[in-house]
């Protein structure tokens, strides 16, 4: 059996000296450590993930969160002191455990999502760095302490920019960073070699430490949270792709010469679920086959659209007739052809195997490839979000 091409690994002691147990004490209405575990669980290139802990405790509800990929590794007491550092408990880890690449999650970084940690393994893949670093632009003056005089560090105090010409400063927020197995064991270090970057949103750069630092995350999570609940709870049409999308793009064909599609029970239980909220259901093809009138036809369809070579504009003529703005459709679409309708429309979503064009601009990509639960994934996403109340 291979190894892993990329795993997470996550430290997460207990001690502490202003916050004990910060690692699990509960932000937004859950515990510090999950927020960073989830994302690691939605980033479809990651394929295992590890805490590392030294507490029962932080054991336990790391388990409790039945992520599929995580698993809890223990660290020793010398790793887990106040003046170990975080190489340290790596370095205990990569020794014992066999995979390529490892992604170094900090647990303080609950607003992390599973696009930051795409975008960054794919810039480590292609541009072939030998580590890698989350950063956050920061448009701010510095000054240090120069023999108690203040000197500026990167600007002409005669020569003020205007922020909006200001290129400002690339600032470590800590997130993540990505290095190989066998380059940390040479060089006992997270970063070395040829070094690459990812840039973070600016509102990451806060990394939890003191209790004050849990109220300012746990305000900005909490708006995140809540700009997904008001786009969930704003749709009442649910869009879906067929080919690649509903089915897995594959053409079949019977003995006699009979066109075949694949489609997935999962989803079928995914679209009932949204209709019994009250969301009707279009399937958008560009393609024109019985075989999609008749899954329509079981799964009692609301609109089918075959034939379609332009989907903005049939989306369009049919939120019309609804009397809906495209604020109140959420579309899931794999190729090209489906790029235009996804930059649109009120909620969006690609499979696992969408084309990268469309990963770039949905709100989110789902775990799943087409034809393999994918539709079902992203209206699991859009009933979850609907539901929330305040704190999670």
């Amino acid at each position: 059996m291979s190894s892993p091409k990329f795993i997470a690994f996550i430290p997460a002691r207990g001690g502490s000296k202003s916050m004990p147990l910060k690692n699990i004490r509960e932000i937004a209405g859950k515990p510090l450590l999950y927020w960073t575990a989830k994302a690691a669980q939605e980033c479809q290139l990651i394929e295992e993930i590890y805490i590392s802990t030294d507490e029962d405790c932080i054991e336990e509800t790391a388990v409790g969160f039945r992520f599929s990929k995580l698993k809890v590794v223990r660290r020793s007491a010398e790793s887990s002191s106040d003046t170990a550092p975080t190489e340290m408990a790596v370095l205990e880890f990569v020794k014992n455990y066999s995979f390529k690449n490892v992604v170094l999650i900090q647990a303080t970084s609950p607003l992390l999502t599973s696009d930051d940690l795409f975008r960054g393994i794919k810039r480590f893949q292609d541009f072939k760095f030998d580590s890698l670093l989350s950063l956050v632009k920061q448009k701010r003056f510095l000054w240090e302490d120069f023999s108690g005089l203040a000197k500026p560090l990167n600007y002409n105090p005669k020569q003020r920019p205007m922020r909006q010409k200001f290129k400002g400063q690339l600032v470590e927020n800590g997130a993540f960073y990505i290095f190989s197995h066998e380059g940390f064991l040479r060089h006992k270090c997270r970063l070395f070699g040829k070094i690459g970057w990812v840039e973070m949103d600016e509102s990451t750069y806060f990394e939890i430490d003191e209790p004050e630092d849990f109220i300012i995350a746990e305000e900005l999570l909490l708006n995140r949270l809540k700009r997904k609940e008001i786009k969930a709870k704003a749709i009442k049409l649910f869009v879906i792709d067929v080919d690649g999308t509903l089915t897995d793009g594959g053409m079949y064909y019977s003995n006699r010469g009979e066109e075949l599609k694949k489609f997935n029970t999962r989803d079928g239980k995914g679209i009932e679920l949204l209709r019994e909220r009250g969301i009707k259901i279009a399937f958008l093809t560009s393609e024109t086959t019985n075989i999609v009138n008749k899954r329509a036809e079981k799964l009692k369809i609301d609109f089918v659209i075959q034939g379609c070579k332009d989907k903005l504009r049939a989306i369009r003529e049919l939120a019309k007739k609804l009397s809906i703005s495209l604020a109140n459709i959420a579309f899931i679409g794999d190729d090209l052809n489906d790029t235009d309708l996804l930059s649109t429309v009120g909620l969006s979503a690609t499979p696992k195997n969408g084309c990268k064009e469309n990963k770039k601009i949905v709100d989110y990509i789902s775990a799943f490839c087409g034809g393999e639960g994918c539709v079902r994934d992203f209206a699991d996403y859009i009933i979850e979000n609907m539901h929330k109340k305040g704190k999670v």
